[in-house]
């Protein structure tokens, strides 16, 4: 349980928060277009879960590895 709070608390986890936080804030005000908010949070969180997607893969194929 400890492990998956420290995940959350993060600092991609942080940066992906306020980032998402903020231009939701900003498209609900009509700051900022919907289409504005559609590319920018798609690329973060695109690039979040890449990152992760990415971080497993390396943790997977390092435990195959010992495996062997």
């Amino acid at each position: 349980m400890k492990k998956q709070i420290y995940k959350l608390i993060d600092v991609k986890s942080l940066v992906t928060l306020m980032l998402t936080t903020v231009f939701a804030y900003l498209s609900v005000s009509d700051r900022l277009s919907a289409e504005q908010f559609q590319t920018v949070f798609t690329t973060v969180i695109a690039f979040y879960f890449g990152i992760q997607h990415q971080k497993n893969q390396k943790e997977t194929d390092n435990d195959k590895k010992f495996q062997l």
